[in-house]
Order: structure tokens, then C-alpha cells, then sequence
């Protein structure tokens, strides 16, 4: 627990302990303790590895403790020095009562009673904790678990605890401080339910952990209830004076508008306006006015209980706009009062007056609107011409239409005959409308005479027009019975000669032209057709103008013009001349073609053999082991030269695959080589040579840095070769595990992990030669570290752990000074002076052991 509780804090100073007895023996971490729990500076340790350093150092840790007012009873720096386990622990334990328990205070109690007192308060609302002591009382886990829930609810699920198991509830304890609450793991869960009486001390140590981690939360909430509270009563306050004020604005206005309506006296003639002032002001009485009287209550009580909390929470009485006082709002609602005594009784005087009238009036209007409304549009209907576009039978259903019409006029003839006797006796009574009344009946009289000569000059233009209609309709049928064969006979020769066709060969061209010729040889034939279908069609408009029918409308058995057919037969005669030359253009179109694809497969079947030769010795020359590595070097770029030498073959290849492809050629039977297999093949074959020189150039380097022989890098190729069973210039995994244990490799599983991660740090599960070669020569050959390098910069530094910007300018070349200081982290050790810099971290990265 001990160890634990220290660790938590040495943590924050980036080290730890592990064993307290023998750690704390030469006092740095003990010093250390000690700052980081104080918060304190304490003197300059001594860095001597001797005893006296070791008792010096821990003399001022003691000196420390006692300048706290603690009093060390038979603890002495010789006693932790040399590892007395009984003392280091009560040395431990007097620093954790005076920095961690003694500041506890809850009411007036402090230390281990106020630790107890406070873990009392927060646990009171589990009925199944009952927290008396610092050992038995904390056996179950409960204790634990209900602090936690007590500050951070969402952390535990509470209810899911059971008192019968306590290991259950001491890990989940544990678990959840350690994770969420920083708190580590100071007590073992099993220790304390196989213990009897668990370690008092122990236990105050871990709980005093949770008393720090909740109690400054607790006071901020404390704080922030405060002032939420007080904020909460201010701006509830203003609410309801806002509530007043608008409500108070809204009920004036609303009164401000009403009182003019309820003074208007002025009659009206009509007993629907008066009716209508009539039901405005019951929904006035009804609906308008009852949520007014309650808003005007409201107010009031609104006004009464915001003066109330005023004075409650101390804070000045509310005074309302000018014009808004209750006393203002009462004044206004009395002169509306005033103004509603008698409104109604005039309203219902007025109508008892019209009531007589109106009844007359409105039984003239009724039957006047009936008898307008049966008349509406039957002016327009018998005066429109609508035989004059229709057809056979639509001039039949208008014959029956209007013989209908004829009877429902003679059915009206009563209604026309009340309508001018109710006018009559109007005027008699002296209506007062009476000149409307009287325009209106005159109005309908007229309309009645007037539609009795419509109807009759209507029945003799229909039965005039059916007799027309009747001889055209035969020869309309008979045009539509030629025209319709003949117009998709047009169509169909229209889409022949204008279909697009796509050919590959001579012969296939030569089939479409005889198609053709076929085709113009029943042109005669067609064109009599045509001139006799014509004929129809002229002899109905020698009909219609002879009759002066009009034939606006279109024959009913087709939608066939002799417009779009003599449209159609030019179009056909214009199709067939550019067919003729459509048809000899492909022609010569297809020999052209076949002289580009002869031309192109005679070049593509000699330069794609090629590629592929080349391909295979460029090949064999980076895997066999002919000469030195500068013998295999000058060969392939004599390889390289021939190859470049050969571009402008390829230049010319392309020049003929441009003209293909705008002569829009897809295949070529004259060869398999396209010419995307020749720009592979020909990219592939310049990568290759590009990338297999690189790699010997690398393996020169590698040779000439490293000091290996040119034996040495035979043998290693050798074993690549040899390893390299799918000959593709790489091992895989496997391959490469056999090749190791071959050369008298001795590894497990992580040595072998660590080696791959060298050799391929890209994980793609496979080695190259360049990587096996840089992996072979790192293993026998000696090179710098980063211990070596950071030793040379301490050289430099005079044996500081820092170096200043003077010194690496002063020790260093000038751009090789620069690029450190570029690069090297602020120093920030205890002995830091300003510019120091960190040659250590600098030093890793180079090697990759840390970042820049």
C-alpha cells in the first residue's frame, strides 16, 4: 500500500519505486516524495554514490519532515540507509498523516476523526454501509463503492452490488479509482477479506486518496449551486415583470380598439348587416371579452405575488411603465363598460324594422339567381359553332343535346312568369332597392326572348351540317384505309436509308449496296400509289369549298396529311443519293483500314518479341553472378543505351496506332499485340533496367561503406538465389526464416519479428536483395550508436547534460552547428541555464529511437 501511495505521486516527476526498503536507501526519491508532495523546493542532493552522500541526502529529507512540525521518534537517516524495513515504513507513514490526513478537517475534527466523520457524511444513504473504524467496517467493499457513487453516480451501478461478495465490490472499487479517478491500486482485494482486522494504517492511506479526489469538487459544486440559485430567483423575477408589462400593453391596446366598435350607432339597409353587427357582438360577450375579464384577474395576481417575491428576496418593489399601474387598467376597463349599456337593444330594434322588407327581397333574389344560374352560359352555348369543326357522330350527339335543351326552356317559362310578379309588388310597397330590383327583372326578360331565337337558328345550322358531314365521312375512311400502308411503307424505307451501319469487312459493304439497288427498283410503283391517294383527299376539299363546309377538324380514322406525305416521299427520294454515296464512301473507306492494320501488326509483331527478350536477360543478369558488381554495372548500361537507342521504333509504332485510332479501327486480326501492351511492356522494360542499376549502384555503396568483399557479396547473393524459390527477386517471410537459419542463425519468434521489421518496415511480407544486403552488413560490420554519439556531444558540452548554442558553433562547422540548433529540443533539466539545449533526445532521433 506503502509502495503504491508513493508511486501515485512519483509519477508525476516521471519515476517510481519498487521495492520501499531498498529505493529510498540513498534519498534522492525520498527528496523527490517530498517535493512533489509539498509542492516545496528542498536543498541540492548529493549525486555521490558513497554512504556519507547517502546519509547526507536523507538527513535533509528528515530535516525536511520535522520543519513540517513533525516529530521523528527513533527514525535517523542511518537506519533508512541501510534498508530497516520497520523504519522506512514508519518514516512513510509519518509522511502520510502530515501531507495527506492531518489538512482533513470536517466540522471542527481533523485528521483521522475528521477522515472518519467525512467518509460517515457520504456513506449515511446506503442503508447496508455502516462506517465506524478503519479496518473491519471497509471488509465488504461497500464502503469503497458507495464514495464513488456518491460523487460520480454514472461510474457504478450501484443496486447490482451484493453484500455476500466482497471481492466483487473491493475490485470493482479498486478498478473504477484507478481508471476514472487517478487513484492506483494500493490495497489487494484478497489480502483484506482473508485478513481479520485489515492494516488500519493502510486502509486511511487509500481512503484519504478518495477524500482528496472529491472534496475540491465538492466545494465548486457547493459554490456553483449557490450562484445558480440567486441567478435562478433574479431572472424569475424579471420574467414576470416582462409577463406584466406585455401583458398590461396587450389588454389597453385590445381596450383602446374596442370602445370605437361598441359607440358606432349607424343603421344598415340590409337585415344580413344588421344580423351580422348582431352575432359580432354575442361573439363579442361570448368569446372576445370572458378571456379579457381573466387576463385582466391575472394581472392583478400577477402584480400582487411579484411585489410579494420582491420583498421576500430582498429586493425593491416594482414599479410599471407610465399608464400601466393597476389602478390605470381599471379606468380603462370602466369606460368600456359604459360603452357596451344599450349597444344591443338598438341592434335588435333595427332588425325587428328590416325583417319585413327583407323576406320579399330575398325571396326575388332566390328565384333570380336560380333562374341566372340555368341560364348562365346558354347565350354563348347555342351561339357557338362548334358543328362547324366536329365530326359525324359529334354533330349527332349535338342534335340530341339540343333537343334536350329544347324542353328544360319550355319547363322554365313559369319561373320567368313569378320572378316579374314579385318585382311588381315590390315596387308597390316602395322597397327601397326597388330600381335594382326592377334592372334585374328587365335584365331576365330580355335574356328570354333572346335565347327562343337562338335555340331555333341553332336547330337549322345542325341539321344543315349533318347531311355535309355524312358524304365527307366515306371518303375520309376510304384516304385512311391507302394512307395508312402506304405512310409506314415511307417509314420504314426512311429508317432504311438512314440507318447508320458500322462494317469491318469489303465484302459486308458490298452485301448493303446490292440491298439497295434492290430497294430504288420499286420506287415507280410507289409513287402511283401516292398520286392516287391524293386524289381522295382532293376531292373532299372540291366538298368542302363548294358548300363552304368548314373543316377545321381532321379526318377521325387517321392522323395522316397529304402534307407529311409528300413530305415524307421527297424526304425518301432526297435519302436515296446520299445512301448511293454513304455506301461508296465506307467502301473506300474499309480499304484504307485494312491497309493500317497490316501496317501496324507487321511493327507490333516485331517490337513485342522484343520487349519480352529484352525483359528476360535484363533478368538473368541481376540474378546470376557473372564478374564483379562494376562488370554487372557496365552491362546493363550498355543493356540501358541499345534499349533507348530503340525508342524512336516505338515513336513510329505510335504515329500508326494515332491513325487507327481516329479511323476508329477496334480489332486487327493481323496481330495479338495491342498497343497497350507495347507501352507496358515498353514502361516495365525501362523501369526495370532503370531500377535493377539502381540496385547494383546500392550494392556498390553497401560494399564500399561497409568493407565487404566482393566474395562476401557473391555469397550473399548466392543464398538470395538460393532462397528465392519463386525466382520473382524477393523472399517471403518463410524464405527468408530458412536463409537466416542457414547462415547459423540461432532465433525465437521475437527475435525473428524484430529482424522482419528491419528488413521490411513497410510490413509487405516479403525481403529484397538491397534489404538483405543492409541487414547482412549491419550484422558484420561495426557502426556508430546513439550512447556513442551522445557521449561525443557530453565531450563537447565540458560533461554538462546540456549544450549552449556558443559551444556547437564554436566545436562544430558552420552549417553542421546550424542544423543542431535547428533541430535540438530546449533543455529542461534542473540545471538548465537560458539556451541551454538537449543533446540528449537529439541524439536518439538521429537514430531513429525518438522523434525530432
Amino acid at each position: 500500500t506503502f509502495t503504491a501511495w508513493c508511486n501515485s505521486h512519483l509519477r508525476k516527476a516521471g519515476t517510481q519505486i519498487e521495492n520501499i526498503e531498498e529505493d529510498f536507501r540513498d534519498g534522492l526519491k525520498l527528496m523527490l516524495l517530498l517535493e512533489v508532495i509539498s509542492g516545496e523546493r528542498l536543498a541540492k542532493p548529493e549525486r555521490g554514490k558513497m554512504r556519507v552522500h547517502k546519509i547526507s541526502n536523507v538527513n535533509k529529507a528528515l530535516d525536511f519532515i520535522a520543519s513540517k512540525g513533525v516529530k521523528l521518534v527513533s527514525i535517523g537517516a542511518e537506519e533508512i540507509v541501510d534498508g530497516n524495513v520497520k523504519m522506512t515504513l514508519g518514516m512513510i507513514w509519518t509522511i502520510i498523516l502530515r501531507f495527506a490526513i492531518q489538512d482533513i478537517s470536517v466540522e471542527e475534527t481533523s485528521a483521522k476523526e475528521g477522515l472518519l466523520l467525512w467518509c460517515q457524511r457520504k456513506t449515511a444513504p446506503y442503508k447496508n454501509v455502516n462506517i465506524q473504524n478503519f479496518h473491519i467496517s471497509w471488509k465488504d467493499g461497500l464502503g469503497f463503492c458507495a464514495l464513488i457513487h456518491r460523487h460520480r453516480p454514472e461510474l457504478i451501478d450501484y443496486g447490482k452490488l451484493r453484500k455476500d461478495d466482497p471481492l466483487t465490490n473491493l475490485n470493482t472499487a479498486f478498478d473504477v479509482a484507478e481508471k476514472y479517478l487517478d487513484i492506483p491500486k494500493m490495497l489487494d482485494a484478497e489480502d483484506i477479506i482473508g485478513t481479520l482486522r485489515p492494516d488500519e494504517k493502510a486502509i486511511m492511506t487509500y481512503v484519504s486518496c478518495y477524500y482528496h479526489a472529491f472534496s475540491g469538487a465538492q466545494k465548486a459544486e457547493t459554490a456553483a449551486n449557490r450562484i445558480c440559485k440567486v441567478l435562478a430567483v433574479n431572472q424569475e423575477n424579471e420574467q414576470l415583470m416582462e409577463d406584466y408589462e406585455k401583458l398590461a400593453s396587450d389588454l389597453l391596446e385590445w381596450i383602446r380598439r374596442t370602445i370605437p366598435w361598441l359607440e358606432n350607432r349607424a343603421p344598415e339597409n340590409t337585415m344580413q348587416a344588421m344580423q351580422q353587427k348582431l352575432e359580432d357582438f354575442r361573439d363579442y360577450r361570448r368569446l372576445h371579452k370572458p378571456p379579457k375579464v381573466q387576463e385582466k384577474c391575472q394581472l392583478e395576481i400577477n402584480f400582487n405575488t411579484l411585489q410579494t417575491k420582491l420583498r421576500l428576496s430582498n429586493r425593491p418593489a416594482f414599479m410599471p411603465s407610465e399608464g400601466k399601474m393597476v389602478s390605470d387598467i381599471n379606468n380603462a376597463w370602466g369606460g368600456l363598460e359604459q360603452a357596451e349599456k344599450g349597444y344591443e337593444e338598438w341592434l335588435l330594434n333595427e332588425i325587428r324594422r328590416l325583417e319585413r322588407l327583407d323576406h320579399l327581397a330575398e325571396k326575388f333574389r332566390q328565384k333570380a339567381s336560380i333562374h341566372e344560374s340555368w341560364t348562365d352560359g346558354k347565350e354563348a352555348m347555342l351561339q357557338q359553332k362548334d358543328y362547324e369543326t366536329a365530326t359525324l357522330s359529334e354533330i349527332k350527339a349535338l342534335l340530341k343535346k339540343h333537343e334536350a335543351f329544347e324542353s328544360d326552356l319550355a319547363a322554365h317559362q313559369d319561373r320567368v312568369e313569378q320572378i316579374a310578379a314579385i318585382a311588381q309588388e315590390l315596387n308597390e310597397l316602395d322597397y327601397y332597392d326597388s330600381p335594382s330590383v326592377n334592372a334585374r327583372c328587365q335584365k331576365i326578360c330580355d335574356q328570354w326572348d333572346n335565347l327562343g331565337a337562338l335555340t331555333q337558328k341553332r336547330r337549322e345550322a345542325l341539321e344543315r351540317t349533318e347531311k355535309l358531314l355524312e358524304t365527307i365521312d366515306q371518303l375520309y375512311l376510304e384516304y385512311a384505309k391507302r394512307a395508312a400502308p402506304f405512310n409506314n411503307w415511307m417509314e420504314g424505307a426512311m429508317e432504311d436509308l438512314q440507318d447508320t451501319f458500322i462494317v469491318h469487312t469489303i465484302e459486308e459493304i458490298q452485301g448493303l449496296t446490292t440491298a439497295h439497288e434492290q430497294f430504288k427498283a420499286t420506287l415507280p410503283d410507289a409513287d402511283k400509289e401516292r398520286q392516287a391517294i391524293l386524289g381522295i383527299h382532293n376531292e373532299v376539299s372540291k366538298i368542302v369549298q363548294t358548300y363552304h363546309v368548314n373543316m377545321a377538324g381532321t379526318n377521325p380514322y387517321t392522323t395522316i396529311t397529304p402534307h407529311e406525305i409528300n413530305g415524307k416521299w421527297e424526304h425518301v427520294r432526297q435519302l436515296v443519293p446520299r445512301r448511293d454515296q454513304a455506301l461508296m464512301e465506307e467502301h473506300a473507306r474499309q480499304q484504307q483500314n485494312e491497309r493500317l492494320r497490316k501496317q501496324f501488326g507487321a511493327q507490333a509483331n516485331v517490337i513485342g518479341p522484343w520487349i519480352q527478350t529484352k525483359m528476360e536477360e535484363i533478368g538473368r543478369i541481376s540474378i546470376e553472378m557473372h564478374g564483379t558488381l562494376e562488370d554487372q554495372l557496365n552491362h546493363l548500361r550498355q543493356y540501358e543505351k541499345s534499349i533507348v537507342n530503340y525508342k524512336p521504333k516505338i515513336d513510329q509504332l505510335e504515329g500508326d496506332h494515332q491513325q487507327i485510332q481516329e479511323a476508329l479501327i477496334f480489332d486487327n486480326k493481323h496481330t495479338n499485340y495491342t498497343m497497350e501492351h507495347i507501352r507496358v511492356g515498353w514502361e516495365q522494360l525501362l523501369t526495370t533496367i532503370a531500377r535493377t542499376i539502381n540496385e547494383v549502384e546500392n550494392q556498390i555503396l553497401t560494399r564500399d561503406a561497409k568493407g565487404i568483399s566482393q566474395e562476401q557479396m557473391n555469397e550473399f547473393r548466392a543464398s538470395f538465389n538460393h532462397f528465392d524459390r519463386k525466382k520473382t527477386g524477393m523472399m517471403d517471410c518463410e524464405d527468408f526464416r530458412a536463409c537466416l537459419i542457414s547462415m547459423g542463425y540461432n532465433m525465437g519468434e521475437a527475435e525473428f519479428a524484430r529482424i522482419m521489421s528491419i528488413v521490411d518496415p513497410n510490413r509487405l511480407g516479403v525481403v529484397t536483395f538491397q534489404a538483405f544486403i543492409d541487414f547482412m552488413s549491419r550484422e558484420t560490420a561495426d557502426t556508430d550508436t546513439a550512447d556513442q554519439v551522445m557521449a561525443s556531444f557530453k565531450i563537447l558540452a565540458g560533461d554538462k547534460n546540456y549544450i549552449t548554442v556558443d559551444e556547437l558553433r564554436r566545436e562544430l562547422p558552420p552549417d553542421q552547428a546550424e542544423y543542431c540548433i535547428a533541430r535540438m529540443a530546449p533543455y529542461s533539466g534542473r540545471d538548465a541555464v537560458p539556451g541551454a539545449l538537449d543533446y540528449m533526445s537529439f541524439s536518439t532521433a538521429l537514430y531513429g529511437e525518438s522523434d525530432l
